[in-house]
């Protein structure tokens, strides 16, 4: 039987939960459902299609003379994201020879990631200090449930630490670049941002200044992916870290940040899949996609047809995408009409989750959240969970606690620095309201599939750093025949590294 628990509960017991005296309270995370085609605040912002490969040459012209930009073209993919036009000046777009499809865009959020927790770690001697030849030296690695399930601590004791020529790319909210566990893995010079404009989650959301517009005026020495929300930091970390606090499954791999959602962890259709062009055509052998949603197939043949021909080409191109399942404890095998994006995409690696519920017992218990499927999931990979099993979050019933590395909490959080511009808002003003991790010696623990995928990835790297590089497929079939097995709906196993290296 497969839960379908309401995360309502859960984001209620944020506010009365505490951890141990190394944490503080947790806080709640910005909440983010399933998108809704054609919600939100992009208005203006269309997907432009062509026939076959190659842009007409007066396109970017046609484009101003309508009083719009091309945000983004790649003209080998045939494909182009177009901002500030009107649906008439679509309709002109659409006319113009060689463009096959001009579609209005979508609103894609988080996959609603279910809470955040904090712990202080100012305690740490000497930020100068790293692990990176041996990252379960990291001074909080005890923390690391998740690193030791999979094993990832006997591949770095056999010398599987990844390799620098091997790049991932993290599509997300952006990566605290110069934290004391990233320091020198980011390659900026590859790296981008495609939030130039604001998008609200919903037509009645707050509009804030664009994420590009944050970076240049209030952090100008910051380079435009800087997180400023603080989930792409934590997926990030997942991937590779030089260990300082946490390890990473791998501690050399290169990581390019693409960043594709807002502070508040919004994006459009047309800003993600312009992120895996630009990962595919810029060297990334792997993509981490934690974000996404569902629609309905019915009337949006097109759309579908638009992330085929993107996937399609990121395939061609040798790289990679693993992606996360969702948080929603649905079945996508039987899913009927919805288009789980972006596990119904072609050939990516779908991750669900895995966590223990009370203290560390059960480690692959399939977390209450996660999608499941038996043929739409591919691995399972730990996010981590919770204890459900009693309280409704109420001060009177709130959820259980157990003994945990980090002190007696509700739930078997994953752990990844705190980036130093996270923000908690804007002011009247539209002036950055900063969280309070601005000296860098805070972690934020979180739980979901978004943390699952990047162990996915980042074994990734490691078999591509061992078998060479241009074999998605190779890289995905090893990881699915070595993992452990467990309840098949989840995916062929939890993932392994030690097997999957062979040793």
């Amino acid at each position: 039987m497969h839960r379908q628990t309401s995360v309502l509960a859960l984001f209620t017991a944020i506010a009365i939960a505490g951890c141990s005296t190394d944490t503080v309270a947790p806080m709640r995370a910005r909440p983010a459902a399933t998108f809704a085609l054609g919600a939100g605040g992009n208005s203006g912002s269309y997907i432009v299609l062509f026939k076959g490969n190659g842009i007409p040459t007066a396109f970017a012209d046609r484009v101003a003379s309508l009083g719009g930009t091309v945000a983004y073209a790649n003209s080998d993919a045939g494909f182009a994201s177009v901002a500030g036009i009107s649906d008439a000046s679509a309709v002109q777009l659409g006319a113009i020879g060689g463009v096959s499809d001009v579609q209005a865009d979508a609103v894609v959020a988080l996959d609603n990631d279910l809470a955040t927790a904090r712990a202080d770690v100012t305690d740490i001697p000497d930020p100068s200090i790293e692990s990176q030849s041996n990252p379960a030296g990291g001074v909080r690695f005890f923390f690391q449930w998740n690193m030791r399930l999979i094993q990832a601590d006997k591949a770095w004791a056999a010398g599987k630490l990844g390799s620098p020529s091997v790049t991932v790319a993290i599509l997300d909210t952006g990566i605290d670049y110069d934290s004391f566990d990233e320091n020198g893995l980011v390659d900026l010079s590859r790296s981008v941002s495609f939030m130039s404009t604001y998008v609200r989650a919903t037509d009645t959301s707050a509009v804030h200044p664009a994420d590009d517009t944050v970076a240049k005026k209030f952090f100008p020495s910051r380079n435009v992916i800087t997180d400023f929300n603080g989930h792409g930091t934590n997926v990030a970390q997942q991937v590779s870290s030089k260990a300082l606090a946490l390890a990473g499954v791998t501690s050399k791999t290169t990581l390019i940040g693409v960043k594709v959602l807002g502070s508040n962890g919004v994006g459009t259709f047309g800003q993600i899949l312009s992120g895996v062009l630009w990962a595919a055509d810029h060297g990334a052998d792997v993509a981490n996609m934690s974000l996404g949603g569902g629609f309905s197939k019915a009337g949006n043949g097109r759309l579908v047809g638009a992330i085929n021909r993107v996937f399609n080409y990121a395939k061609q191109k040798g790289m990679l995408i693993v992606v996360a399942a969702g948080n929603d404890g649905s079945d996508l095998q039987h899913n009927g009409n919805g288009y789980a994006s972006f596990c119904d995409a072609p050939h990516v690696v779908c991750v669900s989750s895995v966590g223990p519920v009370t203290a560390l017992l059960n480690q692959d218990q399939p977390a209450f959240y996660s999608n499941f499927g038996r043929q739409a999931i591919s691995v399972a990979a730990p996010g981590g969970s919770a204890d459900l099993s009693s309280g409704d979050g109420s001060a009177a019933h709130p959820f259980p606690k157990s003994p945990r590395p980090w002190g007696s909490d509700f739930a078997s959080w994953v752990w990844g620095f705190c980036p130093k511009q996270q923000l908690r808002g804007f002011t009247a003003a539209q002036v950055p309201l900063l969280a309070g991790c601005q000296g860098g010696g805070f972690l934020n623990g979180f739980i979901g599939t978004s943390q699952a995928s990047p162990h996915v990835a980042g074994l990734a790297a490691l078999l591509i750093a061992e078998f060479g590089k241009g074999n998605p497929q190779q890289v995905k079939n090893i990881m699915q025949n070595s993992a452990d097995p467990i309840d098949p709906a989840y995916g062929s196993g939890r993932i392994n590294v030690k097997s999957a290296l062979g040793l």
